[in-house]
């Protein structure tokens, strides 16, 4: 029994870390023994004994903010610990950071542990603790209701009613208290994020999304940062500009974004330009010092004909703004431009200086900051929209990306315009919630004296962050010969039309993961099949591709490990490597490489089991789109398996091949 026991334990993979955190310990050496609690819960992370020990060890050491955190994962992964939930629910209530939001969860467990514990002794605990925490709240809510009915509603009241209500989880009472406590002291953004936080919590992620955009733009810069943390990370909606201004109406800086944004998408006909002319008339209304947005109604004005309304504007704005908004009044009103006196050095706090010297020093996340920042400023700016493109896709963000080359596209810069729609162009597809993709291979051997043709039609669906997107596909395969005649004929190919449908892992370092199911169609001889595949794919290319603007050498390999029923349920593996030259001849983008393949099965089948060599050469032909290239090699084969084999073990083989992809 006792080497039962051992081998039991030696068995266990947090084992050899555990004995270490016990020793250190046992010897006071509390830092070492929080270290090797801490990889023992990465070995064993469903093991709730190694996460109660890391958090009272982390007790030792003081760090109360750590032994909070450890408590929570034991709760969660046993609910039925009520001494671990007391322990997490006291050190919420005792915790500083969103103090209100965590003795709002303290109540929570301390009502949930009075009401199911067993222990008697866990109820009582959990009882006192639960009174000594509602009690006082119960008589602060009501004391600052009884104060907020005799006075003037001032902002401590308000906020102070906000907390209470908001800790005893009357979310409806908090969050009409942080609105009202916002709009008596509108200086303080901070507010904005309390209201988000109970909106979520009542299920109002509308209102949540509003709170967080009105408090991401102006006011205090550590809020608007902490609000944008928080939002989603695609660009907002009209509706939501116009649910933030409904609760921060005087934020100018809302209402100057909507009004471009209202710009931007009456120019491609999506809003009518009256809506935008309405939304910057508010804000010169509330700002008349914001020339340039001032300029832009007097444009808008004018380009509806309304001269006698457009005039005043314009000259007001040649009167008082900067020299660069006041050309170009005097261009709307056709009149001489005056030359600008620029600065030697442009100022040193620009954001877009600022985004400029993150962005090159690789501080993305403030790069972000500050180009958003320059938007906000000028948000006419295209160079600032396509900083932030650009930005974004390297912080992964390529939804929001895309929506910023979108914008940066209609510049009227032609370099900027451009470059933004090459970017659009080229990750648009991957932000569209469905995709479609077509590819053709025909191919001619000289080997099978046959024309071969392979293709695909798949339309995946893209929903949300999730790995996998799901898609229909009709593939094609088949050749012209069908079968190779003789005395034991054998087919070429499966001739067919297979239809499915399946699911695909997204892409990481090259390697995507399929499995599809449907039926096959034989065109030839009218028969059908179930048909179930799947596998792995791993794609690398290193060096100067054929659409790169450099010559040079490169080095390209693709391996497919592909399970397919219709031939017994074989597995088979293909790896297809080239290695070479990129130049141009003629002018035309052309690939010198010698090939090295090879292909073997599950079913050790000869036909799938051989090693092939040969030069080749690849190019796109002029005139055709880019994604079109043509291959053509001559390769030495051999097979590795000879069973069954009516031909020679060596074979000799010139293909060539039409590649043709496009994504809609």
């Amino acid at each position: 029994m006792l080497a039962g026991v051992a081998l039991a334990q030696t068995a266990d993979p947090a084992y050899p870390a555990l004995t270490s955190a016990f020793e250190a310990l046992r010897s006071h050496e509390f830092d070492r023994s929080v270290a090797e609690f801490r990889k023992a819960a990465g070995l064993s992370p469903d093991r709730t004994d190694i996460r109660k020990n890391l958090a009272y060890t982390l007790l030792k050491t003081g760090d109360s903010d750590g032994a909070r955190e450890e408590f929570g994962v034991a709760m969660k992964l046993d609910a039925s610990d009520f001494q671990v939930a007391l322990e997490y629910a006291f050190l919420c209530y005792e915790a500083h950071d969103d103090a209100s939001a965590r003795k709002a969860e303290a109540r929570r467990i301390f009502l949930r542990v009075r009401d199911l514990a067993p222990d008697a002794t866990f109820r009582a605990t959990a009882a006192q603790a639960f009174r000594n925490v509602d009690e006082p709240l119960d008589a602060g809510i009501r004391r600052w209701q009884q104060a907020l009915a005799t006075s003037a509603p001032n902002f401590s009241a308000h906020y102070e009613l906000a907390q209470l209500a908001e800790q005893r989880d009357i979310f409806d009472l908090a969050a009409a208290n942080y609105l009202a406590a916002y709009r008596v002291l509108p200086e303080r953004k901070s507010v904005l994020l309390d209201l988000a936080r109970v909106d979520q919590a009542r299920g109002n992620a509308e209102g949540a999304r509003a709170a967080l955009l009105a408090a991401s733009r102006g006011g205090e810069p550590r809020a608007a940062e902490l609000a944008r943390e928080r939002m989603p990370e695609r660009y907002p909606y009209v509706y939501e500009f116009r649910q933030a201004l409904a609760i921060d109406p005087k934020n100018q800086t809302l209402h100057r974004e909507l009004a471009f944004l209202l710009l931007t998408m009456s120019g491609s006909g999506q809003v009518p330009r009256q809506e935008a002319e309405v939304e910057f008339e508010q804000v010169v209304a509330g700002a008349p010092g914001d020339y340039l947005a001032a300029a832009q109604l007097g444009l808008l004005f004018l380009a509806d004909h309304r001269d006698h309304a457009a005039i005043p504007i314009l000259r007001n704005v040649m009167k008082r703004a900067d020299p660069a908004t006041a050309n170009r009044a005097r261009i709307a009103l056709n009149l001489p431009t005056v030359l600008e006196e620029r600065p030697e050095t442009q100022p040193s706090l620009s954001p877009m200086l600022l985004g400029e010297r993150s962005y090159n020093a690789g501080f993305l996340k403030d790069a972000l900051r500050y180009f958003t920042q320059a938007w906000e400023a000028n948000p006419v700016d295209s160079q600032v929209a396509l900083k932030l493109g650009w930005t974004n896709n390297l912080l992964h963000l390529d939804n929001i990306a895309v929506r910023w080359f979108d914008q940066a596209r209609h510049s009227a810069d032609p370099s900027i315009a451009a470059e933004a729609q090459k970017a659009w162009k080229n990750l648009r597809p991957g932000s569209q919630r469905f995709r479609t993709t077509v590819w053709m291979y025909p191919m001619l051997s000289t080997r099978w004296r046959d024309m071969f043709g392979y293709g695909q039609v798949k339309t995946e669906l893209r929903i949300g962050k999730l790995p996998i997107r799901p898609y229909l596909s009709m593939r094609f395969v088949g050749d012209a010969r069908v079968s190779t005649g003789g005395f034991r004929p054998q087919p070429l190919s499966e001739s067919a039309f297979i239809l499915g449908g399946g699911v695909a892992t997204t892409t990481y370092k090259g390697l995507t993961g399929w499995f599809e199911t449907g039926a096959a169609l034989n065109y030839s001889r009218g028969h059908h099949w179930h048909d179930t595949r799947g596998g792995v794919s791993w794609a690398r290319n290193i060096g100067a591709s054929l659409g790169s603007a450099e010559s040079g050498g490169f080095f390209e390999s693709t391996a497919d490990s592909v399970f397919i029923t219709r031939f017994g349920n074989d597995l088979i593996n293909i790896s297809q490597n080239k290695a070479g030259y990129k130049t141009a001849v003629a002018g035309v983008a052309t690939q010198f490489f010698w090939t090295a393949n090879m292909t073997a099965d599950s079913k050790h089948r000869f036909w799938a089991n051989f090693v092939e060599t040969g030069p080749g050469f690849r190019l796109h032909p002029p005139g055709l789109p880019p994604s079109v290239t043509l291959t053509v090699t001559a390769l030495r084969g051999v097979y590795l398996v000879n069973s069954g084999n009516l031909d020679r073990p060596n074979f000799n083989d010139i293909r060539a091949g039409v590649w043709y992809a496009f994504t809609k």
